[in-house]
C-alpha cells in the first residue's frame, strides 16, 4: 500500500466501515427540518419539518412528488439509478445479481427506478423490466429517448423516433406505460414544442404517464411546457454541481415541475470510493472527464474530508450527508444515486432519514466553496450536448 492510500484509509472512513462503526440503526432527525417551499426563493427556508412515516421493514419511507397537483407523481424519496449495472465501466455485475438488487431495493421501500435505451444500450431497459415485472403495479419506471444508437451517439428526438423508441422501450420493459419519459438531451435540430407535442399524443395514447426533460435550460423548459406539462426535470446537481440552483431551480418553483438529481454524489467521488490512484482510463466513462484527472482528484478528495468532518459528529457518511442535503433543501427533488452493491443501496436510503437544518446547510456549503471544485464536469464533446 502506498503513503498516499494509507494516509487516506488513516484520515477518513471508508463507506462500508462506517456502516458497520456508525449506529446507523438508531439514526435521527438531525436539527429541526427546514424546506424550501415552492414558492420561495432559493436560500430562503420555511420551517416545514419532514414527518417520518413509520413503515416496518422498510429503510426508505419518505415519499416526494414530482409535477404539478393536477397531475402528480408521487414517488419516494430516493430513486435507484440503474445505468451503472450496464454502461460506463469495463467489468459490469452478472445479470442475477442485479436483478436481485432491483428488487431488494423495491422491499427496503425505493418505488422509483430510473433507465434509458442508450444504457447497454437497451440490456438495461431489459434487466430493469425483468426486475419489476412481478411488482409492475407497485413502481414506478423513468427511462428515455433521444440517441441515435448507431455507433455516432448523434442526437435524434424526430417525432418519428420517439414513437418508434417508446414502442421498443416498452417491450424491452414488459410494461404498457412508461410513468416517466425523459428527452435524454435537448435536440437543436428538432424544436422542443415538436417534441413535447409527440410526448403530448403518446400520453394521450396511455403509453405515457408524464413528460420529462433532461439537462433543458429555462427558456427550454418553458416552451416545452407550454406545449405538454412537464412533470419532472432530470440534471446533474450536487456539491460540486450545483448549476441548476442558477439557472433552472426558479422556472422549476414558478412552474411547479419536480427536479430529479442524477451523480449526487459526484459519481462515486463524493462517497470516497476515488483517489488520485484510482484507474479511471481502462474503460471507464470518467477517465475522459476533467474532474477525474488525478490531480483534480487529489484536490477534490478535500471536499469529501470535509464531508466526512461534517459527518463524524452525527453519524453520517459523506454519500449521506450528500442526499440529505438536497433533500433537506428542496422538497420538490428526488435524488438520484446509482449503485450495484447492496451496502451502498441501504447506506444511501438512510440518508432520507435524516435532516439538516438551514444553519446546516449554509455551514456545509460555505466550506466546500472555500475548498473550490477542481476540473469541468464534462469533456468538450459531452459538455455540447447539455444546455448550460
Amino acid at each position: 500500500m502506498d503513503k498516499y492510500t494509507h494516509n487516506q484509509n488513516t484520515k477518513s472512513l471508508e463507506r462500508r466501515d462506517f456502516l458497520k462503526n456508525a449506529s446507523l440503526l438508531t439514526l435521527g432527525t438531525i436539527a429541526s427540518g427546514t424546506l424550501l417551499s415552492f414558492g420561495s426563493a432559493p436560500g430562503n427556508y420555511e420551517n416545514n419539518n419532514i414527518s417520518i412515516k413509520k413503515d416496518s421493514g422498510k429503510l426508505l419511507k419518505e415519499k416526494r412528488t414530482l409535477g404539478s397537483k393536477k397531475n402528480p407523481l408521487t414517488v419516494s424519496a430516493i430513486q435507484l439509478g440503474c445505468m451503472g449495472m450496464h454502461t460506463g465501466r469495463g467489468v459490469h455485475p452478472d445479470h442475477k445479481s442485479m436483478v436481485k438488487l432491483i428488487r431488494n431495493a423495491a422491499e427496503i421501500g425505493c418505488d422509483f427506478f430510473d433507465t434509458a435505451e442508450v444504457y447497454g444500450p437497451y440490456i438495461n431497459e431489459e434487466l430493469v423490466g425483468e426486475a419489476l415485472k412481478p411488482i409492475r403495479n407497485q413502481v414506478s419506471i423513468s427511462t428515455k429517448f433521444g440517441f441515435a444508437i448507431d455507433g455516432t451517439n448523434a442526437l435524434d428526438s424526430r417525432p418519428a423516433h420517439i414513437r418508434k423508441v417508446v414502442e421498443q422501450s416498452l417491450k424491452r420493459l414488459k410494461t404498457d406505460r412508461i410513468d416517466l419519459l425523459y428527452q435524454h438531451r435537448v435536440d437543436k435540430n428538432v424544436p422542443i414544442e415538436d417534441v413535447a407535442g409527440t410526448v403530448k399524443d403518446l400520453i394521450r395514447e396511455g403509453k405515457v404517464l408524464h413528460f420529462g426533460l433532461s439537462e433543458a435550460k429555462a427558456e427550454t423548459i418553458k416552451k416545452a411546457h407550454a406545449v405538454c406539462p412537464v412533470t419532472a426535470v432530470q440534471s446533474e446537481y450536487s456539491f460540486m454541481t450545483r448549476l441548476p440552483e442558477e439557472f433552472i431551480f426558479s422556472t422549476l418553483q414558478e412552474l411547479e415541475i419536480g427536479f430529479v438529481a442524477y451523480s449526487p454524489l459526484c459519481r462515486g467521488l463524493l462517497g470516497g470510493t476515488l483517489t488520485e490512484y484510482s484507474d479511471l482510463n481502462t474503460n471507464d466513462i470518467r477517465g475522459a472527464w476533467p474532474r477525474f484527472q488525478p490531480e483534480a482528484i487529489k484536490s477534490n478528495i478535500r471536499i469529501v474530508e470535509a464531508l466526512n468532518d461534517f459527518g463524524k459528529t452525527r453519524g453520517m457518511t459523506s454519500s449521506q450527508i450528500c442526499l440529505s442535503w438536497m433533500l433537506s433543501k428542496y422538497p420538490f427533488i428526488v435524488a438520484l444515486p446509482g449503485t450495484t452493491k447492496i451496502s451502498h443501496l441501504e447506506e444511501d436510503f438512510r440518508a432520507a432519514d435524516f435532516t439538516l437544518s438551514a444553519s446546516e446547510i449554509s455551514e456545509l456549503e460555505s466550506r466546500i466553496e472555500k475548498i473550490g471544485v477542481v476540473g469541468d464536469r464534462y469533456d468538450a464533446k459531452q459538455q455540447a450536448q447539455v444546455e448550460y
